[in-house]
């Protein structure tokens, strides 16, 4: 059995899962489409804590995969599943353009890759929701695991490099610590300002 073919049985057994198992379509929809938004609100809220640092080294990881990425796409290309094979139980929409590697499961493995270096313990569960939104693009048949595998082992390396560099970067730490102080000054004077005009009123 050729690599192709194997990529492509490998496909059918997931995605006609969502056949087999039609309850589970609507959270791996979900999962597949909008998790994305619920991982930005994640980093936002990260950002505003005492885990700076980690965003900053997550954020380089998918710049850094992103990069890679693209270049593995110029190497190599196919179209979606839906594009190529028939009856794929697809469940978005998608335009039909290079689906190697799969950008959602960079950016996920990027970050989640990245909060597991940076914080271990209870870390690994980020891990694990990177794994779950890479089968949920399978399952809704818009990548084939040699995408999302692609994309995943791409993150990992460079989640990797990033975090064995950019914490040992003066450069970062001055930068942050410039917007750390710079942060406090504005909320500061913030305060001060309603302050002010709680006491005028």
């Amino acid at each position: 059995m050729s690599v192709s073919d194997l990529n492509t049985d490998l496909f059918r057994i997931i995605n006609d899962l969502g056949k087999q198992y039609s309850s589970l379509n609507m959270p791996m929809i979900f999962i597949a489409e909008y998790m994305v938004y619920v991982l930005a609100l994640v980093v936002f809220l990260f950002w505003l804590t005492k885990n700076k640092m980690m965003v900053i080294c997550a954020t380089l990881t998918f710049a850094l995969a992103e990069v890679i990425g693209k270049m593995a796409g110029m190497m190599y290309s196919n179209p979606q599943p839906f594009a190529e094979l028939s009856n794929v139980n697809k469940l978005i929409g998608k335009a039909i353009d290079n689906s190697f590697p799969s950008d959602h499961t960079i950016l996920f493995f990027s970050f989640c890759i990245s909060f597991w270096l940076c914080r271990r313990g209870w870390g690994f569960l980020w891990v694990i929701l990177a794994c779950i939104v890479g089968v949920s693009r399978i399952w809704v048949g818009v990548h084939y695991p040699a995408d999302v595998l692609a994309g995943a082992f791409i993150s990992v390396f460079s989640a990797i490099v990033t975090y064995a560099v950019i914490p040992k970067l003066h450069f970062i730490h001055k930068c942050l610590d410039i917007y750390v102080k710079g942060e406090r000054l504005l909320l500061s004077s913030f305060c001060k300002f309603k302050n002010t005009k709680s006491k005028n009123l």
